[in-house]
């Protein structure tokens, strides 16, 4: 990372470019840092709207010295990453998605453990995986699990040894969009339901039918484009040998 780690200076420089109103990839252009950087120390320290330079400063060396008091139960190093992976780097970049997903409105456990299914090379672990992974307790985890399945977010099935393992796979993202249009639906209800009490043609009742009707366009997009991503992104790619083989085409 250009620079190393971010100073108390960069934090006051930081703390100004979003008073200013300057996007991530702006300052980090001037502070000569990936964009990656500040959104993930702006995110972690309170958003854009509540980050204090001080403030940040503070957290973030009360981190690295419990990083350095921390000791693995087994009193060995860490198991090393796959693929030649920087473990550092791994685990920068997981805080870094956990921090955006809880911006997103998730709540801390759910996204640590939706970021650890993600960034996991099998896209699934059980209970106990993700209670050693994530050092909590089992009913934490027990509770994320069934918050995240009832958004559609992750799946589970049982495997051969009869445990409970939790997976993401290609189509979830497509069921938290169809989950979310649904409840922006039973909104848009709610406000036309609104109308009827409020009285047609008042102006409290002109308010929510405009909510119903931009939440029913809104929702009737969102529903579109994903049925559209989903037929796109899983239609396999067609290969030479797909050509070769379909009739004729060996004819001269």
């Amino acid at each position: 990372m250009p620079g190393g780690r971010l100073t108390q200076q960069d934090r006051q420089q930081i703390a100004l470019g979003l008073a200013d109103g300057l996007a991530y990839a702006e300052i980090a252009r001037r502070l000569d840092r990936p964009t990656s950087t500040i959104t993930r120390e702006v995110m972690r320290n309170g958003g854009p709207t509540g980050y204090r330079a001080d403030l940040a400063h503070r957290a973030t060396e009360r981190r690295a010295h419990r990083r350095r008091q921390a000791v693995p139960r087994s009193g060995a190093e860490a198991a090393p990453q796959a693929y030649g992976r920087d473990s550092e780097a791994v685990r920068e970049y997981e805080e870094m998605f956990t921090t955006l997903m809880m911006a997103q409105g998730l709540p801390k456990m759910m996204s640590r453990v939706l970021t650890c299914l993600y960034t996991t090379d099998e896209g699934s672990l059980t209970a106990s995986e993700l209670v050693q992974r994530l050092q909590v307790s089992p009913a934490s985890i027990s509770k994320a699990v069934a918050f995240l399945e009832s958004q559609g977010l992750i799946s589970r099935e049982r495997d051969e040894r009869r445990r409970e393992r939790y997976f993401v796979d290609d189509d979830v993202w497509y069921q938290s969009m169809l989950a979310s249009a649904r409840g922006s639906a039973q909104l848009a209800d709610a406000a036309r339901q609104g109308v009827g009490v409020l009285g047609p043609g008042t102006p409290a009742a002109i308010r929510l039918e405009n909510i119903a009707r931009f939440v029913d366009f809104v929702t009737e997009s969102i529903t579109r484009a994903a049925e559209q991503a989903r037929e796109v992104l899983h239609t396999k790619p067609r290969t030479p040998s797909d050509d070769a083989a379909e009739p004729g085409a060996d004819r001269g």
